[in-house]
């Protein structure tokens, strides 16, 4: 149903998919439909997992968020393989759309979502508010940042996430992605 001639997606009808262990977004009209992960994706999204909840918890920045939560903006919803959120006192229920925007989105490629998360959502995400946009790449293990306003940066060895000016998070890449120094 993504094709030229046939209308865009909306929420509702997104929102009527059957729950059936693919993953759904919308983003700008689009269905994106994604199988269930793979171990290995799983593994990496773990690691980073681990090294990132105890320096969010640390310094009060809000909860890392995985799979089911997502970030609602502007009739698109997408669903990242991970994120760093703010907690709001007002959002309850169902209330994505009430979060502040991400201080952090995460997705790890696979090849069959390689092309849309290295462009349309990462331009989603971006225009949703998104502070930083982190695209890991087990292939070539790699992390490829997204900022706001800036170009796009490579890093194979050290990531570091300046959430917290004077307290930043240096990530050794190659331990993420489960390589040996």
């Amino acid at each position: 149903m993504n094709g030229s001639i046939e209308a865009p997606w909306t929420l509702q009808e997104l929102h009527r998919l059957p729950d059936d262990g693919n993953k759904y977004e919308l983003v700008r009209g689009e269905l994106f439909v994604t199988p269930p992960p793979s171990v290995d994706r799983e593994e990496v999204l773990a690691r980073l997992s681990a090294i990132l909840t105890p320096y969010v918890a640390r310094h009060g920045l809000g909860n890392v968020y995985h799979p089911r939560s997502v970030i609602r903006f502007k009739g698109s919803e997408a669903e990242p393989d991970l994120m760093v959120r703010a907690i709001s006192p007002h959002a309850h229920g169902n209330a994505w759309d009430e979060l502040p925007p991400p201080l952090l989105v995460v997705e790890v490629l696979s090849p069959t979502t390689r092309r849309r998360d290295l462009f349309s959502k990462r331009e989603y995400y971006l225009d949703a508010g998104a502070a930083e946009y982190w695209v890991l790449d087990p292939e070539r293990n790699e992390v490829r940042v997204a900022r706001p306003g800036q170009q796009d940066v490579v890093v194979t060895d050290a990531l570091i996430w300046r959430a917290v000016a004077n307290a930043p998070l240096a990530i050794d890449v190659q331990s993420v992605f489960g390589a040996a120094r």
